[in-house]
């Protein structure tokens, strides 16, 4: 169990940390039909993460809510979130004080880095893609979130992040199932949050998302 983050992986952190804080993450909270989802998500989230405990052989894999809470917030508070959440879930029922790097590196592979392929690859949806809300549904949503799971699996493998008790092959699986469940998860969400409370996405709007009528500008 590390005591401290690896190098590469605090310099993710820190580049990732930097660049959210360059975009003010703190201005979606001045919109207040968001306060009240984030406080929400900041209280439940902690215990989706500790879920983690419930695996067998050292496979700290779960559903992490990232996906949502970035179309929520939006990418730079959602990022800044997901400290506060990893170091509550990482408290939830210990007897001992938990390993630092530990919890930094769960952070940054189960958070940052999903979530910020999941911005680049959302991203990209969002400019070649017609906009449309299933379009914003399916492709950011659901897809996407699938997808950057999928490649973050991928990216831990090659840097090494896979436990000596699973293989290769178990490895690349269990992310493939657990990008689809994550994905499940973020589009089913997303979509009520869509038809009854569009007010708690950041990233949605129905002026972009909606067909207009014929004759209407």
């Amino acid at each position: 169990m590390p005591t401290t983050l690896p190098t590469g992986d605090m310099l993710v952190m820190l580049a990732v940390l930097a660049t959210a804080f360059a975009f003010k993450p703190w201005l979606p909270l001045s919109h207040r039909p968001l306060q009240m989802p984030w406080l929400g998500a900041m209280t439940l989230l902690p215990f989706v993460w500790w879920t983690e405990h419930l695996l067998p052989n050292g496979m700290a894999l779960h559903v992490t809510g990232t996906f949502l809470l970035i179309l929520m917030v939006g990418w730079p508070l959602a990022m800044w979130s997901l400290l506060p959440i990893g170091f509550a879930a990482a408290l939830i029922g210990q007897a001992q004080p938990p390993e630092i790097g530990q919890i930094l590196q769960h952070i940054v592979w189960r958070g940052m880095i999903p979530g910020t392929l999941g911005l680049l690859i959302g991203l990209g949806v969002r400019t070649w893609v017609v906009q449309h809300m299933f379009v914003y549904i399916l492709g950011r949503a659901f897809m996407t979130t699938a997808v950057a799971v999928s490649i973050s699996g991928v990216l831990a493998w090659i840097t090494g992040q896979k436990p000596d008790t699973l293989s290769t092959e178990e490895w690349m699986l269990a992310h493939w199932l657990l990008g689809w469940a994550e994905a499940i998860s973020t589009g089913m969400l997303t979509s009520i949050f869509v038809a009854f409370k569009p007010e708690w996405l950041l990233t949605y709007s129905d002026e972009r998302y909606l067909p207009r009528k014929p004759g209407t500008k």
